[in-house]
């Protein structure tokens, strides 16, 4: 049988605990009237952040007893979360997802969960969240055995909360760098850390978490052969537990001290104390802790030539390690379902991401129709009698439209290329705008100028219409001859006597006016001041 000290349940038992702890807001004891009360505020709750802090917390405090609706309420946070890029609530989900994961034994999907939470808290500044995910990863592995890894973990976790002096994380840093050393046989270092952890429990005034302190260095000194530093440490720790009612850790002390005992040769006591944690670990259900005291008492007896009681604790063994392995199969079972949960779900939030990116893509097409329509209805309106200021209007609006699309459909082209790297975004689209903005204010006035154009064209063909009408002397015959120009008076020549009369009816009849009765007299005589006018008769 492996030797107990070597797997002590009690540090295991808090590690997970701390699990829960770290996950959730605040402390808080996994109660289903805790859950109701948490399930009465979610539904009344409006605030898209405040829901999903609300979901994380109802997850952690019902994954104790219902992990699989802790996971659906964690995964529908962690979704909602990374919608409304809410940091915080997408790393709380995936915590208590991890949490879950590791309570029904998925050690693997918990890993990886805790691996995500890392790379978001390694981005943030928040060296607490920072801290109890590394921790957390620890936890893991020393479920799985595998203590150097978890050592490399705790040793990141510690550096963490030494650096930025996390107070309240330091008693369960020093508890987790004390057990897993002591996995590992290196017993001073593991006595250096329970150390640490029995003087921090101590200014905590915590009497469970001294005893839990105190059972680490019984086992400790057990290892190192300081039986009686070892015993005095058993004792009291028994006494501070019972009084904190911490049952599974009493269970540890106690098969702790029959280990003692059986190493100081006081085999009735070793018996009496196996079986007090034998009694015990049954009453409250803890199966593995029942198993390895039944293993201790077939050992015990076996040695000391007691075939029946041997006999009888080897059936017991036998009984136990069957519930255990069935117990194994049920997880796997729930490994297996947990894994096909997640997958479904994962499915669903993989649908709705692509009808979220088609619903975006049809935007983008209604947009790309949009604009060239838009430039079809400026040039049409250009053609109609409209005001020049909304065609220059809806001229430049057609131009915005233009570049802003372009920028909208090379902006996640970029934040790809940049890796979202703020600094490399800003300066590509600042040598984007350096071209874009000379070629839009080109394009702006060329594209005007020629709308307007058209518009000036048109105003200077219809203006002779517009034009007021030429009033016509009502002595033309034919108001549809045009006007004629009139010439100065130099230019034509001087009429005389002899042709005058023949000029006259001719430039009259070429004017369209009737020519005026002959009445024998010459007009221009008569217009002459100097020739007296002839008496009637007289010629």
């Amino acid at each position: 049988m492996k030797p107990h000290y070597l797997l002590p349940g009690s540090l295991q038992r808090l590690a997970l605990f701390l699990l829960l702890f770290f996950f959730l807001t605040e402390p808080c004891a996994a109660q289903k009237s805790k859950a109701d009360s948490l399930r009465f505020l979610l539904d009344r709750e409006k605030t898209d952040t405040a829901r999903v802090r609300l979901m994380w917390q109802l997850a952690g405090a019902i994954g104790v007893y219902n992990p699989d609706t802790a996971l659906l309420l964690s995964q529908q946070a962690l979704y909602l979360s990374r919608s409304y890029h809410y940091e915080e609530g997408e790393s709380r989900t995936i915590g208590v997802l991890a949490n879950t994961m590791t309570k029904i034994g998925n050690y693997p999907r918990a890993l990886e969960l805790n691996f995500q939470k890392l790379q978001l808290e390694e981005k943030r500044n928040k060296p607490r969240n920072l801290a109890s995910v590394l921790m957390n990863i620890g936890v893991v592995y020393v479920l799985q055995e595998e203590y150097r890894k978890a050592l490399y973990y705790y040793r990141k976790a510690d550096s963490v909360i030494r650096q930025h002096q996390v107070e309240d994380m330091r008693y369960y840093i020093n508890l987790n760098l004390g057990d897993v050393y002591n996995r590992l046989h290196i017993s001073d270092s593991a006595f250096t850390y329970f150390s640490i952890s029995l003087e921090l429990a101590r200014k905590l005034d915590d009497g469970d978490l001294v005893g839990t302190s105190r059972t680490g260095l019984g086992h400790t000194y057990l290892k190192l052969g300081n039986f009686p530093e070892s015993a005095i440490q058993y004792r009291t720790a028994t006494i501070l537990l019972q009084a904190a009612q911490d049952d599974e850790i009493l269970c540890e002390a106690w098969l702790g001290m029959a280990e003692l005992f059986q190493k100081t040769g006081e085999k009735d006591s070793a018996a009496y104390y196996a079986g007090q944690s034998m009694r015990l670990a049954r009453a409250d259900g803890f199966l593995s802790k029942e198993l390895e005291a039944a293993e201790f008492l077939a050992g015990l007896y076996r040695d000391k030539r007691n075939i029946d009681s041997a006999f009888f604790y080897l059936n017991t063994v036998q009984q136990l390690n069957d519930s255990v392995n069935s117990k194994s199969r049920i997880r796997e079972s729930q490994v297996i379902s947990s894994n096909e949960q997640f997958r479904q779900l994962e499915l669903e939030e993989s649908r709705r991401k692509a009808k979220e990116e088609r619903a975006q893509q049809l935007q983008l097409l209604l947009i790309a129709i949009f604009i060239p329509g838009f430039f079809l209805l400026t040039l049409l309106l250009s053609r109609v009698n409209v005001p020049v200021r909304m065609i220059r209007v809806l001229g430049v609006l057609s131009l915005l439209f233009l570049f802003e699309y372009l920028t909208l459909l090379l902006h996640p082209r970029v934040a790809a290329l940049t890796h979202h790297t703020p600094l490399l975004e800003i300066l590509i689209f600042v040598g984007i705008a350096s071209f874009l903005i000379p070629v839009h204010h080109k394009l702006e006035h060329w594209f005007v100028h020629k709308l307007t154009q058209h518009r000036h064209r048109k105003s200077l063909v219809a203006a002779p219409e517009s034009m007021p009408e030429t009033v016509i002397p009502e002595n033309r015959m034919d108001d549809s001859s045009p006007p004629q120009e009139e010439k100065p008076q130099a230019d034509l020549p001087a009429p005389s006597a002899e042709t005058n009369t023949d000029i006259i009816p001719e430039l009259n009849e070429s004017a369209g006016v009737a020519p005026e009765p002959d009445t024998g007299t010459d007009p221009d005589r008569l217009e002459d001041p100097e020739i007296k006018k002839a008496p009637p008769g007289k010629q």
